[in-house]
């Protein structure tokens, strides 16, 4: 199996997706095409979420902001899963998440030749070299032409948050389509305070408003706290969107507090 995750929208994908198959790949799986456009962060966070879940394969990985510079093309293997994309730190995280605690990530750097654009190594690089690996199987990453081991590479690891018993601060590492805006802050912060209040503080305001399980826990449009099924505290908005309840957007600090003070500011991350 092989996987394809970009930020290209259409027709593009569909451009690998025929070299892929003339190379002898069939069994393809759209994982998305539109992951946020020129954001490696966002697309290690989700992927970090989304590829744990499918069995071992192959997962061809383009958002590539640097496309026709001198980063490099990189394979990164984590036990039976390898991931082919552009050396900007995007693969690393979900190479982790599925390689588990005690697992090892190898990273390659890879050669294949001279692409005919320099602004599509998706369909140029990235997919011969995905197509390969496909081909000859995970375990013998090490052994193709043009895959060298390397540890000289682009890493990202998601920022940690500051937690203490009553306080969070952290950031907003994306925003889905649904308008959730989703923290860094893990959902274990809001263990045992279902139904509490907790103080939600932006570069703009201060909110209080509810921890739920669910959103039809609160009112139509009001403004909410939860854990989202990733395992990060989201601030949410029933059948509305958080990131415009909260005025938040990627980047941007949130700090979630049930202390008594309403007197703390938001930090500089």
């Amino acid at each position: 199996m092989l996987t394809l995750a970009t930020d290209f929208g259409s027709p593009y994908p569909a451009a690998m997706k025929g070299v892929l198959r003339s190379r002898g790949v069939a069994d393809l799986v759209d994982v998305s095409h539109d992951l946020p456009q020129g954001d490696p962060r966002a697309a290690a966070f989700w992927l970090r979420f989304v590829l744990p879940e499918f069995p071992s394969g192959v997962h061809l990985v383009v958002v590539d902001p640097g496309v026709g510079t001198d980063r490099s093309a990189v394979c990164v293997r984590a036990g039976d899963h390898a991931l082919v994309g552009p050396d900007n730190g995007c693969l690393l995280p979900p190479a982790r998440a599925l390689a588990g605690a005690d697992g090892e990530v190898e990273v390659f750097a890879v050669s294949e030749g001279d692409p005919r654009s320099s602004t599509f190594h998706g369909r140029d690089v990235f997919a011969p070299a995905a197509a390969r690996v496909h081909e000859a199987g995970v375990d013998a990453v090490g052994e193709l032409d043009g895959f060298a081991r390397t540890d000289d590479y682009d890493d990202y690891r998601l920022p940690d948050p500051r937690v203490k018993a009553a306080r969070a601060s952290g950031e907003v590492l994306v925003v889905d389509d649904f308008g959730n805006a989703i923290t860094n802050v893990p959902g274990e912060f809001l263990d045992g305070r279902v139904g509490e209040a907790v103080a939600v503080e932006t570069a703009t305001g201060r909110h209080e408003v509810s921890v739920v399980e669910t959103f039809a826990d609160v009112d139509r449009h009001d403004p909410l706290v939860t854990v989202g099924s990733h395992g990060y505290v989201e601030c949410d908005a029933n059948q509305g969107r958080g990131d415009e309840a909260f005025d938040v957007a990627p980047g941007r600090a949130v700090t979630l507090s049930f202390e008594a003070s309403a007197d703390a500011t938001v930090p500089d991350l």
